[in-house]
């Protein structure tokens, strides 16, 4: 049984209790953040730690844990549960107030609450899904605004993960305006020409932590990066398709709306990412 953290206590999962009156469930008020674990260390904390600060800055939520003591628990929870590969989940919510109300409590008497659980992932690093890559469809995107704010309000990107599996594939990439924005779970890019095109970073998309290190790896490698919209007929006319996220790493993308990307297995460009993505991850992670 996994050991998880609730409010500054280490607790058997079965004994976390959260209230019934908490806004993380009964208005989806709050954020998270997942780390991943490789070799027993944590990948990108410091570039989740800050996002989880400006996330919860956007909602008037006062952090009420310091960097320090989160990586502490981070790795204290790694050790427990014995996590070689996998991730930590970090949820804050603006707490649970007496009773139900639309109008946020005083943050003076209703403290917030803290979440952290890992999951244990073993073979993350070589999965069929890496070695064979994906299959995506379009759907219309119809999240909230302020999808750079990284919420718990998930909803509509699990109903389009049914979508997709619903259609015999992997996952979806959400359409606005004639656009790409992202992946249900991901930032998602196409190459062309052996340019890399991905979305530039607004409030229509997360500022994903595993974006800006494979982007800045991709320039480091003297790859062409050009960020800007793009269709998603464009996107099935690419070279490539991939994604990236905390979970996948980079994941090549080999079918979009039943069209064969390339010759239908991850390219190049997508493999040599994930390739070196890894091998610096495994040399910073903490």
């Amino acid at each position: 049984m996994r050991t998880v953290y609730l409010n500054g206590e280490y607790l058997p999962e079965d004994q976390a209790k959260v209230s019934i009156f908490d806004r993380g469930f009964l208005m989806a008020d709050g954020v998270y953040e997942v780390t991943s674990v490789l070799d027993g260390k944590l990948v990108d904390f410091d570039g989740h730690a800050v996002r989880l600060e400006r996330s919860l800055s956007e909602l008037g939520i006062k952090n009420p844990i310091s960097k320090d003591e989160l990586l502490a628990v981070h790795r204290e929870l790694v050790s427990l549960n014995d996590v070689v590969e996998g991730g930590v989940y970090l949820q804050i919510t603006r707490g649970a107030p007496a009773d139900r109300d639309f109008v946020f409590p005083d943050p003076e008497t209703t403290p917030c609450t803290v979440v952290l659980f890992t999951q244990s992932k073993p073979g993350v690093t070589t999965s069929a899904a890496s070695e064979n890559g994906i299959k995506v469809i379009s759907i219309a995107d119809e999240r909230w605004g302020r999808r750079d704010i990284k919420t718990v309000q998930l909803l509509y990107p699990s109903m389009g993960k049914m979508m997709a599996k619903a259609a015999g594939c992997d996952d979806a990439w959400m359409v606005e305006d004639g656009h790409v924005t992202e992946g249900t779970s991901n930032n998602a890019y196409i190459v062309k020409g052996n340019k890399i095109i991905t979305r530039g970073l607004s409030n229509d998309i997360l500022h994903g932590i595993t974006r800006a290190a494979v982007l800045r790896f991709a320039k480091e490698a003297q790859m062409e990066v050009e960020e800007r919209l793009y269709t998603i007929e464009e996107a099935k006319e690419a070279d490539e398709a991939f994604i990236t996220s905390a979970t996948m790493f980079v994941n090549g993308v080999v079918e979009i709306d039943g069209v064969q990307i390339g010759d239908g297995k991850p390219g190049y460009v997508s493999k040599r990412l994930r390739e070196i993505y890894l091998e610096e991850s495994l040399k910073k992670a903490i």
